[in-house]
């Protein structure tokens, strides 16, 4: 993105003719976001230009972000999020010359968001953090809410795409990846119980942030106390296993995902619990009886699910995951699937649990 266009789109929501001074946020992966001040009259915000290729309705994400800050704004729960900012057209999205679009939120003072949890204390927060989110938005009608990514975390439908890849790659590939497909197929009892629980009264729908890392929680730099989670682009209608296993993947691990020492990949105990806890703690009594007897399936779906997705894109010649060197998504395959095993293990000793009886 050329400065002169990020300038443009920055007078558009942060005061046309304005002096202005960019500074850009986060690593860019997926859209590309800055922070616009107006050295006129001091105003800040954060300025975004949505990736249509991932996103391919932007519209629905300025919708969703509305349906939640006004949800949170008249039900007094003590969650703040960043105020949305309306172009000089009044209008939330503003598309520019080459079609990009633009949207903006206010920018929150004396605030940061850590890259990585260093303890099982930040853990326990974050998970709190996200759940009390879920929580705080359980009155809001979920018709009002789009579906940002259609199959996101449907484990059925995950599944289906890997059968489907089988069947179109080429024997070479199938080749390198015949443990791991033989692997993956022996534990189809987790879609299994995804069927049963999609459409049950026991396991309700409810409004899932879907990207829970530490790094979309924002803290105050002065307290270090949580101000709320950002980054709410895939905020939108889900399971219950959705957030809480994608923090028991992404943090109660030991290493991440890229990892290729399979040795060193293995499950944390005490971060493990410290997100259970920290979980259980902010979603409060909403949670049913059903959900809680069979919370560990949350962990188990979520890396079960990644392995299933890394081994399909390298079957379909990866398409979707950037990586570096030929055979990545087949090692994040792999590792996920190491995980998986770990995890296993580790649920059978410590809480006598078995997704396979």
């Amino acid at each position: 993105m050329n400065k002169d266009s990020v300038i443009k789109a920055a007078t558009q929501f942060a005061g046309a003719d304005a002096d202005i001074s960019l500074e850009q946020l986060g690593n860019g992966l997926i859209h590309q976001t800055y922070k616009a001040k107006n050295n006129t009259d001091k105003k800040t915000i954060v300025l975004q230009a949505i990736n249509t290729t991932v996103f391919k309705k932007p519209e629905d994400i300025v919708l969703n972000y509305l349906q939640i800050y006004s949800h949170l704004q008249n039900h007094k729960n003590g969650i703040k999020i960043p105020a949305p900012v309306a172009a000089t057209s009044t209008q939330l999205i503003w598309k520019d010359e080459a079609d990009n679009n633009w949207r903006a939120t206010e920018f929150i003072n004396h605030s940061y968001s850590p890259m990585v949890a260093d303890d099982e204390q930040a853990a326990y927060t974050v998970a709190k953090s996200f759940a009390s989110f879920t929580k705080s938005l359980a009155g809001l009608d979920l018709k009002n809410l789009k579906e940002i990514i259609p199959g996101f975390h449907n484990l059925a439908f995950r599944y289906k795409q890997f059968e489907e890849a089988i069947i179109k790659a080429p024997q070479n590939l199938l080749l390198k990846a015949t443990h791991i497909i033989a692997e993956l197929r022996q534990r189809k009892k987790m879609v299994d119980f995804f069927e049963r629980i999609k459409n049950s009264a026991d396991y309700p729908t409810r409004v899932m942030h879907h990207d829970c890392k530490i790094s979309n929680i924002l803290f105050d730099k002065e307290t270090n106390q949580v101000i709320c989670p950002v980054d709410l682009d895939t905020v939108m209608p889900g399971k219950f296993f959705s957030d809480l296993g994608d923090m028991i993947r992404s943090m109660a691990c030991t290493v991440d995902e890229n990892n290729t020492a399979w040795e060193e990949i293995n499950i944390r105990p005490t971060f493990y619990k410290a997100i259970l806890d920290g979980y259980l703690e902010g979603i409060g009594n909403i949670f049913t009886e059903e959900e809680k007897k069979n919370i560990h399936y949350a962990g188990l779906i979520l890396v079960y699910m990644q392995s299933l997705r890394f081994l399909t894109d390298f079957l379909n010649g990866d398409i979707y995951y950037k990586t570096n060197y030929p055979e990545q998504n087949l090692n994040r395959a792999l590792n996920q699937l190491i995980l998986l095993e770990r995890l296993e293990e580790f649920l059978a000793r410590e809480y006598l649990f078995s997704a396979y009886n």
